[in-house]
């Protein structure tokens, strides 16, 4: 189980998410456009593509359409068949798609070990909170044990002090009466 993301976290996820379907849609549309032959130009790919002129000229695609129409127009001059370079391309293109994929994914495993680990503290914290639980309950019963055993404790030394007190007056009373029989046979 994973924990609950925050709404930031799943508005920053769903943002990379587009961009990235965005710069491999740009790619795909360039690799396109080479394949058919046709002028490789900074609005027809963002027009082709769906996207903003902007992203075309963003780091990371703008290369891409610039090492594009240098091909292209070496292609041009020389005249050499354009399967080739369009190959090349499209390779190139897979290659640089994949690599994202590839560190989208490697992402995407890093957070699901920290999910995990997670979960796996939170459920550690949980049986060790059963087992406080638990002892707390035995200590609980052994208290109540221990209090009623020393009410019982209690109970007998106040018997105890009685008897000793009624053992010391009888033994004052029965000195007393030696005393006096002691007297009496004196005299």
């Amino acid at each position: 189980m994973t924990s609950p993301r925050l709404p930031g976290q799943v508005l920053r996820e769903a943002r990379r998410k587009d961009s990235r379907d965005k710069r491999a849609r740009v790619l795909h549309t360039l690799d396109d456009l080479l394949t058919r032959g046709e002028p490789v130009t900074f609005t027809a790919v963002a027009k082709a593509a769906g996207v903003s002129n902007w992203l075309v000229y963003a780091p990371g695609v703008r290369e891409h359409i610039e090492a594009a129409r240098t091909q292209q127009a070496r292609t041009a001059t020389r005249g050499d068949a354009p399967r080739a370079a369009s190959g090349a391309m499209n390779t190139r293109t897979d290659l640089e798609v994949l690599r994202a994929d590839n560190k989208r994914l490697r992402g995407q495993v890093g957070d699901l070990k920290e999910a995990l680990q997670r979960q796996l503290g939170r459920q550690l914290d949980q049986l060790q909170a059963t087992d406080l639980t638990d002892r707390i309950g035995e200590l609980t019963a052994q208290n109540q044990e221990l209090h009623s055993q020393l009410t019982q404790l209690l109970h007998e030394n106040q018997e105890l002090k009685r008897k000793l007190a009624e053992a010391n007056d009888d033994l004052v009373a029965a000195r007393a009466s030696l005393r006096r029989m002691i007297r009496i046979e004196n005299s």
